[in-house]
């Protein structure tokens, strides 16, 4: 079932969301202050290209001053407008029974957008 949810995911809009954050990525990762931010785009790309099956976990150091620090760039800089998006798209995919499990990812997406630093996607 988790292939064939990843399938249609990726007909109906996975793909071409991971294709942006991948972008985003790579012109984050031109200067040396933007890698850890294109690092964390790159997370999120991976996450959007297969989501099912995988899930978000918090590292060890997910509590600490570095990660606290740049997850409080990284929302200030983007990641509140990119949880938003995830968000809308989710609740517009719960409308329908259908739609209830890519509705989850999103809400899944958007988790990580808001704090990327300090998690990992198993």
């Amino acid at each position: 079932m988790k292939f064939l949810g990843n399938i249609i995911w990726l007909i109906f809009g996975g793909l071409l969301t991971a294709i942006e954050y991948l972008i985003a990525s790579l012109l984050m990762m031109i200067t040396i202050i933007g890698i850890p931010f294109g690092l964390q785009t790159l997370k999120m790309a991976t996450l959007a290209l297969w989501p099912f099956g995988r899930k978000v976990t918090d590292t060890g150091n997910a509590g600490g001053c570095l990660s606290i620090l740049m997850n409080v760039i990284w929302l200030f800089l983007g990641g509140f407008w990119i949880c938003l998006t995830h968000l809308g798209f989710g609740l517009l995919f719960c409308i329908t029974i259908i739609g209830i499990p890519f509705g989850m990812q999103h809400f899944k997406l958007a988790a990580l957008a808001l704090t990327p630093f300090g998690k990992s996607i198993d």
